[in-house]
């Protein structure tokens, strides 16, 4: 026996259909493969704020000083992560040239005890580079560095992107709290 579909039956399977659709492009789409832009409700569960995909970084001209050009590195958590806890000075600092290559510049870190500080997503912090003001440095768009915390560097690679120019005898100052 073959069943006539109504039209009430009709458009309950399109709205079935529809749904379906919906929830599949959900699981399959952009949004979930993020990964950690899916974030849970903040707090214990809720994925480290220094983990480099979990924050953004940013470099920013500051005031210079008497023979010295100054840069700062601000990082920013997103709303959904976790306090972590960071000191001393960022290693590993490789400055990233207009064309993506690394630079031959390699930077002191600045003499500065390590102090903890809270990064989170209430709680931004930023480390400086000093740059000695002499003519003829390397233009960068970036640099590459892993972040310090008092038991030891936080894994993976992190990343800070804005223009900058780099020259010998260029410092890293340590992580400190606010912009």
């Amino acid at each position: 026996m073959r069943v006539k579909p109504t039209g009430r039956g009709l458009a309950g399977m399109l709205v079935v259909a529809a749904a379906t659709t919906a929830g599949l492009a959900l699981v399959t789409g952009p949004a979930y493969a993020a990964g950690p832009k899916t974030l849970p409700a903040q707090g214990g569960d809720a994925p480290s704020s220094c983990r480099p995909a979990n924050h953004r970084a940013v470099v920013t001209p500051d005031h210079p000083s008497a023979g010295h050009r100054h840069y700062r590195v601000v990082l920013t958590a997103a709303p959904g992560y976790s306090d972590c806890t960071l000191a001393g000075v960022p290693t590993d600092v490789v400055f990233q040239g207009d064309g993506g290559g690394p630079l031959g510049v390699r930077p002191a870190p600045a003499s500065a005890q390590a102090v903890p500080v809270t990064f989170g997503p209430e709680h931004p912090v930023h480390f400086d580079i000093q740059v000695p003001n002499i003519p003829g440095g390397a233009r960068a768009s970036g640099l590459t560095y892993t972040l310090p915390a008092p038991g030891g560097d936080i894994p993976g690679e992190q990343e800070a992107s804005g223009p900058l120019e780099v020259d010998g005898g260029t410092q890293i100052g340590p992580v400190q709290p606010g912009r």
